[in-house]
């Protein structure tokens, strides 16, 4: 709900290419005066503009990637105590010691987004399972791990938002890439078995399901022309996605306006069908 020339009442958004001049003041989410973490992809999907830079909480990124130590060095020009660090996900002995150390820098953490993941192409008939173990480590394996490490953060403090990040990709049944789709369903249980655990302690955890969104890396490897047909004719929505979009919905859900959404599997596509 919003407020619309004095009166209470519902505002349709306008659309991506509007966002910027649109007259309306936009809509924030207020987080709590916590701190929150967030495993960050290679050019894929951040917390940019409308998320980490419009609170004032600590963030902590981990990543392995240059993008992401520039995004933090920015966050930290807009008076926002970002903390990156260089951080193999694979690695749960390297994800727990990033955990700590960002606990060492700015306290409990009581928000987590777990966004890192890798969706690369495979040929299931050559696949070995030195392939398979890595695809399920880079995709799945580390969002457990990372809620692991902060869930004694969130259940001293009674409270706590884990956000996890799914994919569209096994829902439409794509092919090509047997590994991914198989871990990125695997998110939603893992959010439901840990929504259902830790719902008494007041921790909400939800996974996030993005479509066809325009990062570098879905605009250098598979946003042809072909590309660019499939999409006018399969997404409700005849526009490109932009990272912000899931990063605005992202920072709803850790925020206490989401306070009674938990167990529950959002799925951010504009309307693929």
């Amino acid at each position: 709900m919003a407020k619309v020339g004095g009166t209470t009442g519902r505002r349709l958004a306008p659309p991506a290419t509007q966002l910027e001049r649109c007259p309306w003041p936009p809509f924030i989410p207020t987080l709590p005066a916590r701190s929150f973490s967030s495993p960050v992809a290679h050019r894929g999907l951040g917390l940019r503009s409308c998320g980490a830079s419009r609170s004032r909480n600590p963030m902590s990124c981990s990543s392995t990637s240059r993008p992401t130590r520039a995004l933090a060095r920015e966050l930290s020009d807009q008076g926002l105590a970002a903390h990156f660090q260089r951080v193999d996900l694979t690695d749960i002995a390297a994800l727990r010691a990033g955990v700590a150390e960002a606990r060492k820098a700015h306290g409990a953490i009581n928000i987590l987004v777990n966004n890192a993941a890798h969706d690369e192409r495979h040929n299931t008939e050559e696949m070995t399972p030195e392939y398979w173990d890595d695809r399920i480590a880079v995709n799945l394996k580390h969002q457990f791990f990372a809620a692991q490490a902060v869930l004694p953060d969130m259940k001293a403090a009674n409270a706590g938002a884990i956000i996890n990040f799914g994919s569209v990709s096994w829902m439409a049944g794509q092919g090509g890439m047997a590994a991914y789709t198989a871990s990125k369903s695997g998110v939603v249980g893992l959010t439901r078995s840990l929504a259902r655990d830790y719902g008494p302690y007041n921790i909400r955890v939800n996974a996030i399901a993005p479509g066809w969104i325009m990062t570098e890396r879905q605009l250098e490897k598979w946003m042809t022309p072909a590309g660019e047909i499939e999409l006018q004719q399969r997404q409700c929505l005849k526009r490109r996605l932009v990272p912000d979009e899931v990063a605005k919905f992202t920072l709803f859900l850790a925020s206490d306006e989401a306070s009674a959404c938990t167990a529950q599997h959002y799925v951010v596509d504009g309307g693929w069908v």
